[in-house]
């Protein structure tokens, strides 16, 4: 059949022409184009979300999302509250301090075998904490330093400095309240524990130093895992031992928290580029 022409449209036609294909459009999408796959943005900028916008660390990990705003303050408010109503009680004889007297004695007297509460009290001690900390300052820094991550000292001199506050925080608190301890312990000054702020600083940063590292998902919930049941550990033969009442291990692990929490903040930016200054590029800044 002989097609008949078409007739032209007059300025009064309303009807719609069929859509043309319009040249460079599909092309952002074509596989192996410039951009593909970003078709409202064919620049080769970064979108403008800072889901689009992370970037994978010096050591090929791909970037975090990043925290959401307002639970690290809600946290440490929750445990700067927490202690302060602790320490109030301890210091004006309230009914959780004699509860917490009580607890202690009931533990104290517990069948759980003395030499293993010895042995866990004892890696509260400085002569076993920091030497751990300062090993692990040592492997992580060198680490670092050898796999080229930016500013690789950050990290160990953070932990090293948080190790330092703990006698410059506990000594004045132990004046202060100036708590009697535990039947058979003569002197006072026993709030908090040195012994549990020693350990829960020590093993703290040491696992968030090594978070950075390469382990795996399994592996870093394994190192956290530990480095909790280490520090339960270390309470339970303090307070067993008659060296320590709980609340004592608690305010420790309270105030010290907040200051690993900080920590935390300085080690997940350990190895960390800087982000590009300026200019609309994409490109990212490698490590030196």
């Amino acid at each position: 059949m002989r097609e008949t022409p078409r007739p032209r449209e007059t300025a009064g036609d309303t009807r719609a022409e069929p859509p043309q294909p319009r040249p460079g459009r599909a092309t952002a999408h074509a596989p192996g184009a410039f951009c593909s796959g970003t078709p409202h943005r064919s620049d080769g900028r970064s979108p403008q979300t800072p889901r689009g916008a992370r970037r994978p660390d010096p050591f090929g990990r791909p970037g975090t999302t990043p925290p959401v705003p307002g639970r690290p303050p809600l946290l440490l408010a929750l445990c700067a509250l927490l202690f302060a109503l602790v320490t109030w009680q301890v210091a004006v004889g309230g009914p959780l301090r004699r509860v917490d007297e009580r607890v202690g004695r009931d533990l104290a007297g517990s069948r759980f075998p003395e030499g293993v509460a010895e042995f866990l009290a004892d890696l509260g001690n400085l002569v076993v904490a920091v030497p751990v900390l300062v090993a692990v300052i040592a492997y992580v820094g060198s680490w670092g330093r050898r796999a080229g991550a930016y500013r690789w000292w950050l990290g160990p001199v953070a932990a090293a400095g948080a190790m330092v506050l703990v006698p410059l925080l506990v000594v004045p608190l132990k004046a202060a309240v100036a708590r009697p301890g535990p039947p058979g312990m003569a002197g006072d000054g026993y709030y908090p524990s040195g012994h549990a702020a020693t350990a829960t600083v020590a093993y703290g940063a040491a696992a968030l130093l090594l978070l950075p590292l390469p382990h795996g998902a399994y592996g870093r919930r394994a190192l956290l895992c530990g480095c909790a049941v280490l520090n339960l550990g270390v309470g339970f033969g303090l307070v067993r031992r008659g060296y320590h009442w709980p609340l004592d291990v608690v305010a420790s692990w309270l105030l010290f928290a907040v200051l690993l929490r900080v920590l935390l903040g300085v080690t997940t930016r350990f190895g960390t580029p800087p982000p590009p200054s300026g200019g609309s590029s994409g490109d990212v800044a490698q490590p030196k």
